[in-house]
């Protein structure tokens, strides 16, 4: 009996660890799985939120379309193990709100894509943990009210090693490189976002980090003398690769005109200063002429008023002498007189 009680205790522990690896090799539910390539794919379906049951063998988890909404923290390690996965997509799932931590347990993730979502609240710790990782992609994705707090979550020390940052679409309005550790950066995408110009401290720090490549085609830029110092740094750096697609949308006049087009006094701020500094004394001096002119009038107004008053008595002789003349001319009887 012993010995039968004791076989039936061993089947029963292979028959549980067979469960457990089945339930660990298991695809989740409404997601398609292909353990050759490592690749698991939830899209769309009846099942909302990021799938809690990942395979342990998942090198690539893709979940569109499933109305995540908050990226919870440790949302990928909900049994608290780690997973060994190298890509990440998180595209076109409605994400509002990305928590601290929400990718911990992920330390191997080489490329996190989050583009399409609609981010209105990113913690400052929410990249804690992806110290793996090479590309992050946000394009289309971050509201304004969240322009902010995506600086400082940037500026987490987990992303030394990011090599591509993507930021296109997004509305900014200036170049988030002073929150990045940027020495490891090759490549930051701003393609169409709200960039007028970019500042002489960001056109220094583009300079301090010959290897960053920035692409900025897409943004209207202002083509006016707060634009010198990117101008020249445009000029004689090779960094931005679609330097020929940058165009101009204000002034008016330079509308449509590629910057590598502009010639320098067009962001001159000494010669575009001197020429405001001209209209403003000519308007100085032209008020100074006229104030001189009525006050000479008002120092002679008593003789100004004697010449006009000689004037008007010349005026009103000569005027007699014509009245008299025409009715002489009209009246025969006083010409036969005068006869």
């Amino acid at each position: 009996m012993w010995t039968r009680a004791s076989a039936w205790r061993s089947w029963a522990a292979v028959l549980a660890g067979l469960a457990c690896v089945r339930a660990e090799d298991a695809c989740p539910p409404a997601c398609a799985c292909d353990r050759e390539s490592g690749t698991v794919s939830c899209r769309g379906g009846g099942v909302p939120g990021v799938p809690g049951d990942v395979p342990a063998w998942t090198s690539t988890l893709i979940v569109h379309g499933r109305n995540v909404t908050t990226l919870q923290r440790g949302a990928f390690a909900a049994n608290g193990t780690e997973l060994d996965m190298g890509t990440l997509s998180l595209a076109s799932n409605m994400i509002q709100v990305i928590e601290a931590g929400a990718f911990l347990g992920l330390p191997r993730v080489h490329v996190l894509d989050l583009s399409h979502n609609r981010v209105a609240l990113i913690s400052d710790d929410a990249f804690n943990g992806l110290v793996e990782l090479r590309m992050l992609c946000l394009n289309e994705s971050i509201l304004p009210e969240a322009t902010m707090q995506l600086s400082a979550a940037l500026a987490s020390k987990s992303l030394h090693n990011l090599h591509r940052l993507e930021l296109a679409g997004n509305r900014l309005r200036s170049v988030p490189l002073a929150s990045l550790d940027a020495s490891s950066l090759h490549q930051l995408v701003l393609v169409n976002n709200s960039i007028e110009t970019i500042n002489r401290d960001n056109v220094t720090s583009l300079g301090q980090h010959r290897r960053t490549r920035v692409y900025l085609s897409q943004n209207p830029f202002r083509c006016t003398c707060d634009l010198e110092a990117f101008y020249y740094w445009l000029r004689n750096s090779s960094q931005c690769p679609d330097a020929a697609l940058l165009r101009c949308s204000e002034p008016e006049a330079k509308r449509g005109l590629p910057l590598e087009k502009l010639r320098g006094e067009d962001v001159d701020c000494v010669n575009e200063n001197l020429e405001a500094v001209s209209y403003v004394f000519l308007g100085i001096v032209l008020a100074l002429i006229g104030l001189v002119f009525l006050m000479v009038l008002y120092l002679n107004r008593g003789g100004i008023k004697r010449w006009l008053n000689n004037i008007r008595e010349a005026c009103r002789d000569q005027m007699e002498v014509y009245h008299y003349r025409y009715e002489q001319d009209s009246d025969p009887r006083l010409a036969n007189v005068a006869v």
